[in-house]
């Protein structure tokens, strides 16, 4: 029996919301601009998520079995809150454990989903490798191949990966390749390469205009191979997919897709984190900030304004939460559930940090505030909804490589 849709958070869920807004008040907001300036991994914050457990397996493990599916979005709105950049520093290994999660055994899951996170005395990091230079949503493009070894049981990978999160700094690497490029996004199969493999590396870090904590890079795979058993699902699993697929049978949906898909309404919740906390920056200035002899707060034209930053935040938070109870709780979920969430979220965060930039007085009073950082962060979430892949290409280059999947 699915759980009932609810917008009232149980006594764990609240436990865990003030636990990771706590974390996120006391760790994050002091050093966000710092990280933010430097464009470095933020280690030490990591490393602190690591010793409270939130930076973990088992957290992750927990929030994947919320019958709500609300755990993860509550994390992923506070740690953005705190900073978004950093947030995703501490979130992107959750992708390559999805990826493991969705296309691996149990045992597989059991074997490597720990080693995603490592241990808090020497954190480990995983990175998901999808998007290609010519191929970032339209993942039936991908060019990397994965040819395999039989003498040796092993699978050799060649080709570039872009736009990644951890990319090359990771010690877990899953990364989706073409085993049969005849047979499109159905003919791929997901591996993990594990730490220290010869043949993987860093190319291109990139400079980004938002979200500058969180490491994006290029993942060069230069005849990389891994042990057979490093296939996800298995070899047995992958034929009989293949075969079915050269028949013209219908298969389950694309791996990479389902991956994006199911992590649509986190990636939303961070776009919330940062609408909260820019409106939240906003009201407590127009208490504060007096003209004409009373707050601005007092005139309607700034209180209206606040009224409808808080009422779209409450939207995209009831479209984020009942996105991520529908995939989670056994609903009928398709890929539009979960893009509405993560567009209109997305599309929230930039509109209320603009809003809370006129409040504070306009783009020329907010250099090196957090407002402006958020603004920045905002826009990222949506710079790639509702274009074609050609302009997504061009966008990409024109800003250095942003990409969230």
């Amino acid at each position: 029996m699915p759980q009932p849709f609810s917008m009232e958070l149980n006594e764990d869920q609240l436990q865990i919301q003030k636990w990771v807004h706590d974390f996120a008040e006391q760790t994050i907001r002091p050093v966000a601009h710092e990280w933010d300036e430097r464009e470095e991994f933020p280690r030490p914050v990591v490393e602190e998520a690591a010793k409270i457990g939130l930076y973990s397996f088992d957290f992750m493990a927990q929030a994947f079995a919320d019958e709500t599916g609300l755990t993860l979005p509550i994390a992923c709105e506070e740690l953005a809150w705190g900073d978004a950049g950093i947030a995703l520093a501490i979130l992107g290994s959750s992708l390559g454990l999805a990826g493991i999660a969705a296309n691996g055994t149990p045992e597989q899951l059991m074997e490597w989903g720990p080693q995603c996170y490592g241990t808090p005395d020497k954190i480990q990091l995983a990175a998901f490798c999808v998007s290609e230079p010519d191929a970032g949503s339209d993942v039936s493009s991908l060019r990397t191949r994965a040819v395999y070894d039989e003498a040796k049981d092993e699978w050799v990978l060649n080709g570039t990966k872009t736009w990644i999160t951890n990319g090359g700094i990771a010690d877990v690497h899953v990364v989706v390749a073409s085993v049969d490029p005849e047979l499109g996004s159905r003919g791929q199969a997901s591996f993990v390469v594990p730490p220290g493999t010869p043949g993987l590396s860093q190319g291109q870090k990139f400079k980004k205009m938002g979200i500058r904590a969180s490491h994006t890079a290029e993942v060069v795979l230069d005849n990389v191979r891994v042990p057979g058993r490093c296939l996800l699902g298995g070899k047995e699993k992958l034929d009989e997919r293949l075969a079915r697929a050269r028949e013209g049978k219908r298969s389950k949906s694309q791996a990479a897709m389902a991956t994006f898909e199911a992590s649509r309404p986190a990636v939303g919740a961070q776009a919330l984190g940062i609408a909260r906390a820019a409106y939240e920056y906003a009201l407590d200035y127009a208490k504060e900030r007096k003209a004409f002899g009373r707050a601005i707060i007092e005139n309607q034209g700034i209180a209206f304004k606040l009224a409808d930053m808080k009422t779209r935040i409450d939207a995209s938070r009831m479209l984020v939460w009942r996105a991520a109870w529908m995939g989670r709780s056994g609903q009928p979920f398709t890929a539009g559930e979960g893009s509405m969430s993560k567009l209109f979220a997305g599309e929230t965060a930039v509109w209320v940090t603009e809003q809370a930039i006129q409040i504070m007085g306009g783009y020329g009073y907010i250099r090196e505030h957090p407002v402006e950082r958020w603004h920045r962060d905002s826009k990222i979430y949506t710079i790639f909804e509702g274009t074609s892949e050609i302009q997504r290409l061009i966008i990409a280059r024109a800003i250095s490589g942003i990409h969230i999947p």
